[in-house]
């Protein structure tokens, strides 16, 4: 049982006193039979009071506000996570009896949330494109890697291209992006084909920089399968979600599971700096990893900058 001690810190600077800042933060990592939480502690400026809720989806999240002027926001989350193997699926029913299965269970609670389409402009093109992929004497689970397979081999993994508002037709469109968007398309071709699929957010564990998407929050999409369960595959580093992925939060896509985001009163000038360090025994423990955090952005003039770079804007809508 693989064992990991994860440190993300979210840093922002203001260039003048910030007043009256709310925030909702979704760093708790998931407890279930595939992860269990050896130690967590939250550390936050001003050391506020959080409050914590459990959200439609069961994600813990807290919620948190600083009336007190402050230079400075730091948000420390420090966890000790161990993961537990994951289970391959094993197609014994027919394909056949599996899908007249997902049928039956996609208009029901809580599948029908994870089976809703997003408005997509190019729905002729995808169909064409999915009828020539979708083999249907082939399983739920084998029709899911075909689709993980095809994004890894046809999307281009390339930041600064994208922000978190970018749609699915601007993603289709452009063939590129980051760990999100690849998952946003696979979840748009599986809810296409009937599989409930929900939106992942956590973190990417490689023992010697093996996946893509390690240094910061990393996601990627689980699909429910009959007489299994949810499992997870990430389009990203064309994988099944193993005991190296360590979840957040699920939710419908990635605004129901951003890990920080809130508001505050103040200048806009500010600079962010995210870290994301794990320590997962093979590689470099924390304490050796010194240099530049994984992310920093200095807002002079926000309205400018989200066209000048879209990946600083995507990273700044996710922290705020």
């Amino acid at each position: 049982m693989p064992s990991f001690k994860i440190k993300h810190i979210t840093r922002y600077t203001y260039s003048s006193a910030a007043v009256e800042c709310t925030n909702q933060i979704m760093l708790y990592p998931i407890q279930d039979a595939h992860q269990s939480l050896e130690s967590h502690k939250i550390t936050i400026t001003k050391n506020p009071n959080v409050e914590i809720f459990t959200d439609y989806f069961g994600n813990k999240l807290g919620m948190f506000s600083i009336i007190e002027r402050h230079s400075e926001l730091l948000i420390s989350s420090e966890a000790e996570v161990i993961t537990h193997e994951v289970i391959s699926p094993v197609n014994e029913a027919p394909a056949e009896d599996q899908w007249a299965r997902l049928v039956a269970v996609c208009g029901q609670f809580p599948y029908i949330d994870f089976i809703q389409q997003e408005s997509f402009e190019k729905i002729d093109e995808l169909k064409v494109f999915m009828d020539e992929l979708f083999d249907k004497n082939k399983t739920p689970f084998e029709n899911a890697q075909l689709f993980s397979e095809y994004i890894f081999k046809n999307f281009e993994y390339k930041q600064g291209i994208t922000s978190v508002e970018t749609n699915v037709d601007e993603i289709w469109r452009l063939k590129a992006g980051v760990c999100q968007d690849f998952a946003h398309i696979l979840l748009l071709m599986l809810r296409r084909i009937g599989i409930p699929a929900r939106y992942v957010s956590g973190y990417i564990c490689p023992k010697n920089n093996e996946f893509r998407g390690e240094g910061a929050t990393h996601a990627w999409v689980e699909a429910y399968l009959p007489d299994y369960g949810w499992i997870g595959l990430d389009p990203t580093n064309n994988c099944i979600a193993s005991d190296r992925h360590i979840r957040l939060a699920v939710g419908r896509n990635f605004s129901d599971v951003t890990p920080v985001k809130g508001t505050y009163k103040g200048s806009s000038h500010h600079v962010l700096e995210v870290l994301v360090s794990i320590d997962n025994k093979a590689a470099t423990p924390i304490e050796e990893k010194q240099g530049p955090p994984a992310f920093s952005y200095k807002a002079d003039n926000p309205a400018k900058s989200t066209s000048a770079n879209s990946y600083r804007f995507y990273m700044e809508q996710m922290q705020q």
